[in-house]
């Protein structure tokens, strides 16, 4: 997808593709290793800088000092998921197997979200790149000049070729917008970064757990393709990476979405 057209139906431009990537990519959760009486003062400042330099490292991320702020800010502000807010919707319908839950359809109401398209050399690296600029924006980069507050979950659109075996390196990180902000959202400083109204989407959500790297992508699209019913109503070459959890956390949480074409 395009900056233009990065939106919950799969439309857009751009040749194939987070939450998500390989084992240890920085997102929120790896903040909480952190106890709350551990901060917020700049010594530790500085320390949580170093571990996401650390952790970025391996995946060949350099994570620069200006991310500092946004990273404490997230920090504080986020100690305990219950101040993260959900993104809000309906549930349609659930498929089980044996007791298990195979997938859920659920229908997502139109809504602003703050999306960015990035392309990098790796796909691990453009999904840090791009979290670590919606990042910015949430924190303090925006034009109310405060803290917008955290939504879960962060989603990653992935464009695969037409027989899901190769994921593009260009992803769109994507953010919901919090309920107070939805009527009047923010506007990012970062030009690259555009608010969307996606409209209203049915999706079919499927869990996993473990890393979400490139292998594991396309495992869980052709896990999903498999289960559904009818897989030619969705969209068959953009897929949405939801990701609840930190990818380095042992009970990951992630959900592969397809989408109902409209």
């Amino acid at each position: 997808m395009d900056r233009g057209g990065c939106q919950l139906n799969g439309g857009g431009g751009g040749n194939g593709p987070e939450s998500g990537a390989g084992q240890g990519m920085i997102t929120l959760e790896d903040l909480e290793s952190f106890s709350e009486d551990q901060l917020p003062d700049s010594e530790d400042e500085d320390r949580l800088l170093h571990y996401w330099q650390d952790v970025a490292r391996g995946h060949q991320v350099e994570v620069s000092q200006d991310m500092a702020e946004p990273i404490q800010l997230l920090t504080t502000n986020n100690q305990g998921r219950s101040n993260r807010e959900p993104v809000p919707f309906t549930l349609m319908a659930r498929k089980e197997k044996c007791g298990e839950l195979l997938y859920e359809k659920r229908q997502y109401e139109k809504g602003h979200w703050a999306c960015i398209t990035v392309r990098e050399e790796t796909y691990e690296q453009s999904i840090c790149y791009g979290f670590m600029r919606i990042m910015k924006y949430i924190c303090q980069q925006n034009s109310s000049g405060g803290y917008l507050g955290m939504t879960l979950p962060i989603v990653t659109v992935v464009r695969t070729n037409e027989n899901h075996s190769v994921i593009s390196h260009e992803v769109t990180v994507a953010y919901y917008l919090p309920i107070n902000h939805q009527a009047q959202p923010p506007q990012p400083n970062d030009s690259d970064i555009v608010i969307e109204v996606w409209p209203a989407t049915v999706v079919y959500a499927r869990a996993f757990g473990g890393a979400t790297n490139e292998v594991t992508i396309i495992n869980q699209i052709n896990a999903m393709a498999e289960v559904l019913d009818s897989p030619a109503v969705c969209v068959n070459d953009s897929f949405i990476v939801a990701g609840y959890t930190n990818p380095a956390h042992s009970n990951r949480q992630n959900e592969m979405w397809f989408l109902e074409r409209r």
